[in-house]
């Protein structure tokens, strides 16, 4: 194992170890793992656990967060390329970053069977944060979750997959609230699943706003921005990229533009851009991919936080085209810089984000979307109403109500 070790406080104090699958890469659970860390670090020790070596100093460019001095345990060899299975094996680092003091375990994976060994014989407190009960996921448990059906329903990742269900069989806790002895979740939508499966409720804890997606300066008002409409995700089918084109693009065309950023590393991900690309093309639409360019459609990939901040900026609509979204980062970001959003009335985002229409509109049909940007891009006192609404929803979301509430429930 390679620990680097740096402590922050003396000896006498807690140590908590934080543990994820996949430290070296920014997304929605990665923000949540280096807020915990974070915030509990203001109290104790804190370890962080993962499967792949990683730099601490990236967290503060992709959300503001710092966790640079903090040691970390990882193996010695890295799985990047086998991004399913280092679930399999995040208990591991975990249980090798444990000593005498340990006295919290924060873990957003469910695969930690082994690590309940040493729970019972060390007594630490095991905090598990569950941002979609995987059981539900893989048909465990009821239905599968779309996102994996469409995902890993065709081969050769149907084969990836099914190796992967075998093997986790062997690590996967079972009652997470037998399991841990505090669970938490994302969202009021995610929680609804786990009672209705399990018969308890979790701890609602939503994660925070990353800090440096929140403007230091009041946010453009509508008559300062354009009628351009922005989505930010990944570049990959289960966002629906395609579907905004197809459905929301040739609406807009000559009048405003369709700005689409996402990650693009994988050639999965590269294949389904180019795919956007010819969509865009034909069905009579310029498309570019410098966003410089004169175009209808805009597929940036990769793009830097200050692109995505400066776009948003100028933007008076925001589009989430994600059905079942289990939290939704994207859109909490976009509150932050001032663009209301029109999310799928499904998920986390719509139940926790846009609250069911208080703070941001909803939709079920390609038709209502349109209704809802065209609302947006018209109306400047229900595009207002909807801005202070979003901004008062992200406000709360703040890195440090995070941690006040995350350290009075480890307390």
């Amino acid at each position: 194992m390679r620990k680097e070790r740096s402590p922050l406080h003396g000896e006498n104090a807690g140590h908590s170890v934080v543990g994820h699958h996949y430290w070296a890469r920014p997304g929605g659970g990665q923000l949540v793992v280096a807020a915990a860390a974070n915030s509990l670090s203001q109290r104790r020790r804190v370890t962080l656990a993962g499967t792949s070596r990683f730099e601490q100093a990236k967290y503060i460019s992709w959300f503001g967060i710092d966790i640079r001095g903090l040691p970390a345990v990882t193996l010695p060899v890295s799985l990047s390329m086998f991004g399913l299975y280092t679930r399999l094996l995040v208990w591991y680092p975990i249980e090798k970053a444990l000593d005498a003091r340990t006295d919290v375990v924060f873990v957003d994976e469910s695969n930690y069977r082994p690590l309940l060994r040493s729970k019972r014989r060390n007594g630490f407190q095991l905090v598990e944060y569950v941002h979609f009960p995987i059981e539900l996921s893989v048909g465990l448990v009821g239905a599968k979750d779309p996102y994996v059906t469409e995902r890993y329903g065709r081969f050769p990742l149907n084969a990836y997959w099914r190796s992967y269900l075998k093997m986790m069989k062997l690590v996967l806790r079972k009652n997470p609230f037998d399991s841990a002895d505090l669970v938490l979740t994302n969202s009021r939508w995610t929680g609804q699943f786990l009672k209705e499966t399990y018969g308890e409720s979790p701890t609602v804890l939503n994660p925070p706003i990353p800090p440096n997606a929140v403007p230091s300066e009041p946010p453009p008002a509508f008559d300062e921005r354009d009628d351009s409409v922005v989505m930010v995700g990944r570049f990959s089918e289960e966002k629906r990229y395609q579907w905004a084109i197809e459905n929301i693009g040739p609406r807009m065309k000559g009048r405003s533009k369709l700005y689409l950023f996402g990650g693009a590393g994988t050639p999965l991900s590269k294949r389904y851009k180019s795919r956007l690309v010819s969509c865009a093309v034909g069905l009579g639409m310029k498309a570019s991919e410098d966003i410089k360019g004169a175009a209808d459609v805009y597929l940036i990939s990769d793009a830097p936080r200050a692109m995505i901040n400066s776009t948003l900026d100028k933007a008076k609509v925001f589009l989430h085209s994600t059905i079942n979204e289990h939290w939704g980062i994207v859109v909490a970001e976009a509150m932050a810089r001032g663009v209301p959003v029109v999310v799928h009335k499904s998920g986390g985002a719509w139940s926790d984000l846009a609250q069911e229409g208080r703070s941001g509109l909803g939709y079920t049909t390609a038709a209502e979307a349109i209704d809802s940007i065209a609302l947006l891009t018209s109306d400047s006192k229900r595009w207002g109403i909807l801005q202070r609404e979003g901004g008062a929803r992200v406000r709360e979301l703040s890195l440090s109500n995070f941690a006040r509430s995350l350290n009075q429930l480890v307390a």
